[in-house]
């Protein structure tokens, strides 16, 4: 059984998340901690849950996503992996995060890179990543099958979908990988979505107005 645990971090409100086995083996996805507060918060529940982190990924490389790698990799020895498209944007990162006030960054470097289709064992259990840019050029969605439930990201919200005016963004590419990778997935999977509530694929299918049935009604 894959356990999914939600935090959530930083002045953008953005959803951190942490996948979890029975036997306490785990993957840490986004971790936006940036204060101490909220480094303390996310180690506190890994410490008394008895968890070892094992992995970090990025379903993509914006500021808000990115806030605590650096300090993830230091605390629990784990590698960063992402998409190779998302490196500049990472990059990018420490150029602007003073400008969002985030003068305490520390930037941080992926070690290795995950691919469309490649499945990701978080214990016994397995994630496969599907690739849906539009958002940021190289964005990943997690998906455990088993379960019908993906780590999102900012690709697809609650009645919404993530932003393309920022670099890197498409707003046709998203709308048709929304269509193409996740809306044929089970209506009944949950979004699990970088920011706000879970949904599920048939609820925005039924009523997302930017991709949904209302948007061509």
């Amino acid at each position: 059984m894959l356990h999914i645990k939600c935090f959530t971090f930083n002045a953008f409100q953005e959803n951190t998340y942490l996948l979890y086995d029975e036997e306490g083996t785990a993957t840490l996805i986004d971790p936006g901690c940036y204060t101490e507060e909220e480094k303390r918060e996310l180690e506190a529940f890994i410490v008394e849950e008895g968890l070892q982190v094992t992995q970090l990924l990025n379903t993509h490389c914006h500021i808000d996503h990115v806030l605590g790698n650096a300090w993830a990799i230091d605390r629990f020895q784990v590698t960063l992996q992402i998409h190779a498209l998302e490196v500049p944007v990472l990059k990018s990162v420490e150029v602007y995060a003073p400008n969002y006030g985030f003068r305490d960054y520390v930037p941080s470097t992926a070690s290795s890179f995950l691919t469309e289709g490649q499945e990701i064992q978080v214990g016994k259990e397995i994630v496969r990543c599907i690739f849906v840019p539009g958002h940021a050029p190289g964005h990943l969605v997690f998906y455990h099958e088993a379960s019908k439930r993906c780590i999102a990201g900012d690709a697809l919200f609650r009645g919404s979908i993530g932003r393309t005016d920022l670099p890197g963004g498409n707003h046709a590419l998203l709308l048709e990988k929304i269509k193409s990778q996740l809306f044929v997935l089970p209506e009944e999977t949950l979004i699990f979505p970088g920011h706000g509530p879970e949904t599920s694929i048939g609820f925005e299918k039924k009523n997302n107005p930017f991709v949904g049935l209302k948007a061509y009604s």
